[in-house]
C-alpha cells in the first residue's frame, strides 16, 4: 500500500439506504482505496439497518462512519462530513449507484489542471427526472442569477468537488436542507473562487426512490427567499419597491388630476407598502453582510 498521504475524501451522506448499500458502499470503498482516498459515510439517522451494515464494512482505517442520532438533512450529512475531512481536496456524492467512481477522478484531474475550488458535476437532461426537481431546478436558476452571474447550469447537483479549506468556511452560513447544494454553491461564487463545471454521468438507482415530492416544492419557495436575502436582497427588495411607489404615484396624481379630490387611499396604500420593501431590504442588506463576514474568519 503507497504510503503517500491521501488527496482526496469521498464524503457520502446515507439516509435508509439498506437497500442499496451492499451494491455500492463496497465498490466506493474498493474504488477509493485502489485511488489511496478516503471514505466518510454519514448515517443521517437511518431508521433501517443502514449503520449497522456500514459499521460492518468500515474495517480500514480509511473509512470512517458517522452517526446522527436523528436525522439532521441531506445539508446537515454533508456538514458532518465536511468537518470531519482533512485531505486537500473532498468529493460528495450519493449512495444510490447513480453516481459513476469514475467520474470523481474527472474532477480531481480537472481541479489540478485548472486549479480550481469548486468543480459541480451536471447531470444533464438526466437530473431533471422527476418533474419537481425540474422545474424547481429551473425557478431557483432563474432567480440566483438575478442575484450575481451565474458561471454553471447544474446549481444544485448533489456531485460536487470542494477545496476542503474553503468549504469548512461556508458550511457556516449552509441550511442543513436539501437547500445546502445550493447555498454553498452560490457562497463559492459569490466570494469569487473559481467555479466550473464538468459534464457527468448519471445511471438510474440501483434500488429505493428519490425523496423528492409535493413538500420540496414548499421548500423550494424557502430556499429561494433564503438565497435573496443572504446573498443579495437589495436586487430583490428595491425593484418592488420602486414598482409600488411608482405605481402609487401615477394612480395618486392621475385621480388628482381628473377628480380634484386628494390622493387616493389605494394610491397612499402603494406607496406606503413601497417604502416598507425598502425598508426591508435595507434591514435584509444588513442581515446578509453581518452573515458574509463568517466567510471571511
Amino acid at each position: 500500500m503507497t504510503t503517500e498521504k491521501p488527496e482526496l475524501t469521498v464524503i457520502v451522506p446515507i439516509y435508509n439506504e439498506e437497500q442499496v448499500l451492499s451494491s455500492t458502499a463496497l465498490k466506493i470503498i474498493d474504488y477509493c482505496s485502489f485511488k489511496n482516498w478516503l471514505v466518510i459515510f454519514v448515517n443521517d439517522g437511518s431508521l433501517d439497518q443502514s449503520g449497522a451494515f456500514l459499521d460492518s464494512i468500515a474495517i480500514s482505517p480509511q473509512v470512517a462512519v458517522y452517526h446522527h442520532k436523528l436525522n439532521r438533512g441531506y445539508g446537515g450529512a454533508i456538514k458532518t462530513g465536511i468537518r470531519n475531512a482533512n485531505t486537500p481536496y473532498l468529493v460528495t456524492m450519493d449512495a444510490d449507484g447513480q453516481h459513476a467512481l469514475e467520474d470523481v477522478d474527472t474532477l480531481y484531474n480537472l481541479a489540478q489542471e485548472k486549479n480550481a475550488d469548486l468543480i459541480v458535476g451536471n447531470r444533464g437532461a438526466m437530473g431533471d427526472g422527476n418533474p419537481y426537481r425540474a422545474v424547481g431546478k429551473r425557478i431557483i436558476r432563474t432567480f440566483a442569477r438575478i442575484l450575481m452571474p451565474l458561471p454553471i447550469q447544474d446549481l444544485n447537483s448533489g456531485f460536487k468537488l470542494y477545496r476542503t479549506e474553503l468549504a469548512k468556511k461556508y458550511i457556516k452560513i449552509c441550511p442543513d436542507t436539501m437547500a445546502f447544494s445550493d447555498v454553498i454553491t452560490l457562497a463559492f461564487i459569490k466570494q469569487r473562487n473559481l467555479v466550473l463545471e464538468q459534464t457527468i454521468t448519471v445511471k438510474p438507482r440501483v434500488a429505493g426512490k428519490s425523496t423528492i415530492n409535493t413538500y420540496t416544492a414548499f421548500e423550494t419557495i424557502m430556499e429561494i427567499l433564503n438565497i435573496a436575502v443572504l446573498f443579495n436582497p437589495l436586487r430583490v427588495f428595491l425593484p418592488i419597491s420602486l414598482l409600488c411607489i411608482l405605481f402609487g404615484l401615477i394612480w395618486g396624481i392621475s385621480r388628482l388630476l381628473m377628480i380634484g379630490h386628494g390622493v387616493s387611499v389605494g394610491a397612499m396604500l402603494a406607496i406606503v407598502t413601497g417604502l416598507i420593501f425598502f425598508v426591508l431590504g435595507l434591514l435584509a442588506n444588513q442581515i446578509s453582510a453581518m452573515r458574509m463576514e463568517l466567510l471571511q474568519e
